[in-house]
């Protein structure tokens, strides 16, 4: 691209200036040669030929694929970007200084109850133990070697999903932070995780037996049937051995929980459901914090409306006088 030298050299500021994650970073560079590159195709040479009408006429052409969350993190890359662009003297001015973030809607996450969230975990259990028995199976039939690797790699992603599954649950972390995770981050004796977050700040999570037993199990079974050169100490492994991407992790919690027949929730809406759940078993809200790793108590205290949310429900629904 055109202005590559100024994306990168902007990619190296932050990262060097704002302790920013990799993720965080790749975003931001998506973000802004998405716009810039808009800009390159209607043939502008220059930074500075781009004014704030152009930056508005590509936030419109935005709005139409992506929603305002999406608009709002898109707008504050570009505007950053800029920013930047002037402050060390790239732009005679900064053009997105004006330009207006969109207004996001203080919308309240979406949740499992649970009892969803226990059909959920009961169903990838059962699926990891129906996998060995099925695998089991194969060592007494006369199937080829072929089916019994198809069958062997089967009970290998079972255990992992159960495993991924418990985990998030358990712990509340991010996919990327699951995506990360190395096996040596896992303390089983005392059922705990090493995880680190946005800004590269690691924190210590704690889990239970359950996700203990999911865990031992994938380490012990499953991940040694997908693992090759390519799997490092990655904990949690893909297909062809490498370590898991965020694309596949999430379309693991998808699939798993069409066939548990809960509502179709994502990585991120487990989080929602482990810090409601966690908050309406009477767990403090700074520990609860610190286990999400948030960095402001303000983002925690949106579960508490949650938990108010379904109290008002059950209420509703239990009170005479409601």
């Amino acid at each position: 691209m055109r202005f590559e030298h100024h994306v990168d050299a902007f990619i190296r500021y932050l990262k060097a200036n704002r302790g920013l994650s990799e993720n965080t970073l790749k975003a931001y560079r998506d973000d802004i040669e998405s716009c810039l590159g808009l800009f390159v195709r209607r043939g502008v040479s220059d930074l500075n030929e781009i004014t704030i009408d152009d930056l508005r006429s590509w936030m419109a052409v935005e709005r139409r694929t992506h929603a305002k969350s999406s608009m709002a993190r898109k707008t504050v890359a570009v505007r950053a970007f800029f920013a930047w662009g002037y402050e060390h003297g790239v732009l005679r001015t900064n053009q997105a200084a004006t330009l207006a973030t969109p207004s996001i809607p203080d919308t309240l996450p979406d949740v499992l109850t649970e009892a969803q969230a226990l059909a959920l975990m009961n169903h990838v259990d059962d699926a990891a133990g129906s996998a060995a028995g099925n695998d089991d199976d194969t060592h007494d039939s006369s199937v080829g070697k072929r089916d019994k690797g198809k069958s062997q790699r089967r009970h290998a992603e079972a255990l992992r999903n159960a495993a991924i599954l418990e985990l998030l649950y358990a712990t509340g972390i991010r996919v990327a932070e699951l995506v990360a995770l190395d096996v040596d981050h896992v303390d089983f004796s005392a059922r705990t995780v090493r995880v680190t977050g946005k800004g590269n700040k690691q924190r210590v999570v704690p889990f239970g037996a359950p996700s203990m037993r999911a865990l031992e199990e994938w380490v012990a079974q499953g991940r040694p049937m997908l693992a090759n050169l390519k799997s490092g100490q990655a904990l949690f492994l893909g297909a062809r051995g490498g370590r898991l991407d965020q694309r596949t992790a999430r379309a693991i919690v998808h699939d798993e929980a069409r066939a548990a027949g809960v509502p179709d929730i994502s990585p991120h809406a487990l989080r929602h459901s482990a810090a409601t759940h966690m908050l309406n078993g009477g767990a403090d809200l700074r520990e609860v914090q610190e286990m999400l790793g948030h960095a402001s108590l303000k983002t925690t205290q949106r579960y508490t409306h949650v938990s108010i949310e379904q109290l008002k429900d059950r209420y509703a629904q239990a009170f005479p006088r409601a």
